[in-house]
């Protein structure tokens, strides 16, 4: 099969999320498995200049963006077995950063038809265009109303996959005509509640929509998890499934990992005491025997910092150790920092991102807290298994789906359920009493360790949709 990734980011090339570790894995894992995956993103100016230096260019033709025609030019490169398409325009993509401008929707409006127009230019007839988040809903709304009909364009199917529900493509009416140039008799694709809201657009267009998780396919069907989409998915829920995405278990690989302090295997796992020394002594915290709770997430309030804030204290009268790595809402990074002047010896906030940092404490903690409100999928808590780390959840989304609770058949950490900060202070309360037991922490370990989240069981899962589509 020929399978097109479209995608706003992808690595090794540019990454702002979650989005592009899956654009650079799973396309990898479609390969390895015999098929053809190729992945489109645009050029940034933020493309580091070694990556940009193995591109070749192919060609360029314009694009129509509503009365605009725009220049579009097309880099090809590989990565890891997989041909990538860089689409590249200076005024659009030439800027510091990914997304936040003023001009979004007009940017991913060219990068959308660009995509439907590039195959005019290439030497590749997808049977699939996979798209993804609003960045890219576009693309089965024009397929479906310019290009359908058009020679050279029959039969590709398309399936849309959402990663986030709440960042939805919202602007106002003008930007139909004066953006997005669809015609008016087309509109009620994409009008809902009043505004323009691309991702309904897709909706309503691909073939099929998916979702990071088989839990977050039912969940948004849900006002609380929906942000107003529900009333769009509920019509269309016939073609909604979810996957639960994979991580790289090479890049996280505690055998062979060389950020960490001391290598270890779910065999032997003695290294992770060396680990755990070695991040304490670099967080200036007390050296000691108590167990240590790792955070590596970004400060806001769907991850569950709220509940974190109302039993922090609680949780360190139980016994543990903090080590805290993220940034966002003011409030809450205000919050951890003083946390960590008044417990200096107990708790270590770094406000930032640091990708090392991060694998040190997946390596070196006891348990990983993801309390989230919301999760759509969750690579952490699969890293955290990775590392011998156990994660304390709640039950949502791919929390739900990846982690089950010690006390069932099968478990690999700790769950709660109802969003409430004395649940999650339970968990934590369970996760010590086990922590105390040696022998059956050591077992819980062994058995996280060897969890299988490795792409190569999503990818299966998502070659078998696409020959459903392809009718193979």
């Amino acid at each position: 099969m020929n399978i097109l990734y479209a995608s706003s980011e992808a690595l090794p090339f540019a990454a702002s999320g979650g989005l592009a570790d899956v654009a650079g894995s799973l396309p990898a894992a479609v390969c390895k498995a015999g098929h053809d995956c190729r992945v489109v993103m645009p050029l940034y100016k933020s493309i580091k200049p070694e990556l940009r230096e193995k591109l070749t260019f192919v060609t360029n033709f314009t694009v129509d963006v509503s009365w605009r025609k725009q220049y579009c030019g097309i880099f090809k490169g590989e990565a890891n077995g997989v041909t990538y398409y860089l689409l590249d325009n200076e005024y659009y993509f030439g800027r510091d950063g990914l997304y936040g401008f003023y001009d979004d929707c007009e940017r991913f409006v060219f990068f959308s038809r660009a995509i439907l127009e590039m195959l005019r230019h290439i030497d590749f007839k997808p049977q699939v265009i996979n798209c993804n988040d609003w960045q890219t809903a576009l693309v089965p709304v024009y397929y479906e109303v310019f290009y359908r009909h058009q020679y050279g364009y029959d039969n590709i199917k398309t399936v849309f996959t959402i990663h986030n529900i709440q960042y939805q493509g919202k602007y106002g009416m003008e930007v139909l005509n004066e953006v997005i140039g669809i015609p008016m008799y087309h509109s009620k694709i994409l009008v809902y509640d009043g505004c323009i809201n691309l991702m309904k657009g897709a909706i309503e267009t691909a073939d099929k929509i998916t979702t990071v998780s088989p839990s977050y396919a039912w969940e948004i069907l849900d006002p609380w998890y929906s942000h107003g989409l529900d009333r769009a998915l509920a019509n269309k829920q016939y073609k909604l499934c979810g996957f639960l995405n994979g991580i790289d278990v090479d890049l996280y690989n505690p055998e062979k990992d060389p950020i960490i302090a001391k290598n270890f295997s779910a065999k032997n796992h003695k290294g992770k005491a060396e680990c755990k020394k070695a991040l304490l002594a670099e967080c200036n915290l007390q050296e000691g025997d108590e167990p240590v709770i790792g955070i590596v997430t970004r400060f806001v309030s769907h991850k569950g910092i709220d509940l974190i804030k109302y039993v922090f204290e609680d949780i360190l009268n139980l016994g543990y150790k903090f080590v805290i790595l993220g940034s966002g809402e003011k409030i809450y990074e205000d919050f951890f920092r003083e946390m960590a002047w008044r417990h200096p010896d107990k708790v270590y906030a770094y406000i930032g991102f640091n990708s090392e940092l991060a694998r040190r404490i997946y390596s070196a903690v006891d348990m990983f807290l993801m309390p989230s409100q919301s999760e759509p999928c969750g690579l952490a808590q699969m890293i955290s298994l990775r590392y011998g780390t156990l994660p304390i959840v709640r039950e949502t989304g791919g929390l739900r789906d990846s982690i089950k609770d010690a006390g069932s058949e099968g478990g690999n950490g700790f769950t709660f359920k109802t969003y409430n900060a004395h649940d999650m202070l339970d968990a934590c309360r369970r996760a010590k009493d086990y922590y105390w037991s040696r022998d059956a922490w050591s077992k819980l370990v062994t058995h996280a360790m060897k969890c299988d989240f490795s792409w190569s069981t999503s990818a299966e899962l998502y070659m078998g949709l696409y020959r459903e589509l392809c009718g193979e």
